[in-house]
C-alpha cells in the first residue's frame, strides 16, 4: 500500500518542512519492511478566491484530481474523531492486509476541506479539540504514520 498526503498549502523551508521530511524518511526506511511502498506528499496552492465557498470548492476539486479510484480516503478535520497512535496503526494495517492500494490524507485548507470529500473519507480524524496551523497538521500526521509503522513492526519507539 502506497501513502500519500495531499495538503493545501506549502511548507515553507524550515524547521517545520525539516521535521516533516525526518518523519517521511524515517517511515520509508521502517515501512518498506512492513509493505507498505513509500510515502509522497503533494502540496496544493490555496485558492485565491474571495469567498471561502469558492475557496473550498476550487481546493476540493484540486484534491479530487489527484486521488485514484479504489483509494481509501482519511480526511484530517476539526469535525473528525479523536483516535489514539494503536487505533491508528490498526487502520492502516488493516488497509494494507485488504490490499488498498493507496490511503490518501487530506489536510484542508483555511477554510477546511469540501464537503464532497469529507464525505467520502473512511476515516476523519482530528488531533484533539485545539485549532492547529496546517505546517502543524502536517508534521503531526507524518509523526503519526511513521508511529504506526513503529506499532505495526513491534519496535520501541511508541510506549504505553
Amino acid at each position: 500500500m502506497h501513502l500519500v498526503v495531499i495538503s493545501i498549502g506549502k511548507l515553507k523551508q524550515g524547521p517545520e518542512r525539516e521535521l516533516a521530511e525526518r518523519y517521511r524518511i524515517r517511515f520509508d526506511d521502517i515501512g518498506r519492511k512492513l509493505g507498505f511502498r513509500g510515502l509522497a506528499i503533494h502540496e496544493i496552492s490555496e485558492s485565491r478566491a474571495r469567498d471561502a465557498v469558492t475557496r473550498i470548492a476550487e481546493e476540493g476539486s484540486a484534491m479530487s484530481a489527484l486521488v485514484p479510484e479504489k483509494a481509501v480516503l482519511v480526511a484530517l478535520d476539526e469535525r473528525g474523531s479523536s483516535i489514539d497512535s494503536a487505533s491508528f496503526a490498526r487502520h492502516l494495517g488493516k488497509w494494507r492486509d485488504e490490499s488498498v492500494p493507496q490511503t490518501i490524507f487530506l489536510i484542508g485548507g483555511a477554510d477546511g476541506l469540501s464537503p464532497e470529500l469529507r464525505r467520502t473519507a473512511r476515516l476523519s480524524i482530528a488531533f484533539g479539540s485545539a485549532t492547529w496551523p496546517h505546517q502543524m497538521v502536517r508534521v503531526m500526521l507524518l509523526e503519526q504514520i511513521y508511529r504506526a509503522a513503529t506499532i505495526l513492526s513491534g519496535h520501541p519507539y511508541h510506549r504505553v
